[in-house]
């Protein structure tokens, strides 16, 4: 039987014959069956080589993250490490400004001493007062009582407003004095180890408006 016979005898068996119909049927959908199962565990395969891939991808970028929480943590011990140098240098400075400016509060005691000795006072006490008034504590860096002797002693201003700061402090505590000692100062003295020319300047109008002598330097030579 040749093929085109097979063939034409088949559809007729198909078209006539029920249970070959249904076995042909049969043979046809478990065929259909067999290449989409085929298609799906491709498809899985192509699925699962994705999810391969997207993990690896997913571990490198926690490798990165890893790497970055890692980095991140070096910069802040960098950065806490900093902190504490910081607050140590700091501090330094600090001690060393309260050394610097107690040892020129000293010096400047010292030359208010020549300068009384130089008026006929040998035998004056100089040193830092402590004066209670009206409920409020005051230091002195520079007093005497007898004769009375006030003055401040800083071993920097920076800036015009420092130096006002610094005069009306020292305003405030000849007044203070005044108002204590029931009498006004010999000696009224401001005493700057340095300064800007231009805060200088501005000291020495107002220190001459106020008739305060003003000591420049730290050899402390009076200006006004």
């Amino acid at each position: 039987m040749s093929l085109h016979e097979l063939k034409a005898k088949m559809l007729e068996l198909i078209e006539t014959d029920r249970e070959f119909r249904y076995a042909i049927a049969g043979k046809l959908g478990m065929l259909e069956i067999l290449k989409r199962l085929d298609k799906i565990e491709e498809e899985i395969k192509l699925l699962r080589e994705s999810q391969n891939k997207t993990w690896e991808e997913i571990h490198k970028i926690w490798g990165e993250i890893n790497k970055t929480w890692s980095e991140i943590k070096q910069l802040h011990e960098e950065q806490k490490r900093l902190s504490e140098e910081q607050r140590k240098l700091r501090a330094t400075i600090e001690n060393l400004g309260k050394a610097l400016g107690a040892t020129f509060e000293h010096y400047a005691i010292g030359f208010v001493k020549l300068m009384l000795e130089d008026l006929g006072h040998p035998q004056a006490q100089v040193d830092r007062k402590t004066l209670y008034y009206n409920g409020k504590i005051y230091e002195i860096n520079i007093f005497c009582e007898q004769p009375l002797i006030v003055g401040e002693a800083t071993i920097y201003l920076g800036s015009i407003e420092e130096a006002d700061k610094e005069l009306h402090k020292l305003i405030e505590r000849i007044e203070i004095a005044k108002k204590v000692y029931g009498k006004e100062p010999m000696i009224k003295i401001l005493a700057i180890a340095n300064a800007p020319s231009n805060v200088i300047n501005h000291l020495k109008r107002k220190t001459l408006e106020k008739g305060i002598k003003l000591a420049y330097g730290r050899e402390l030579e009076i200006l006004i």
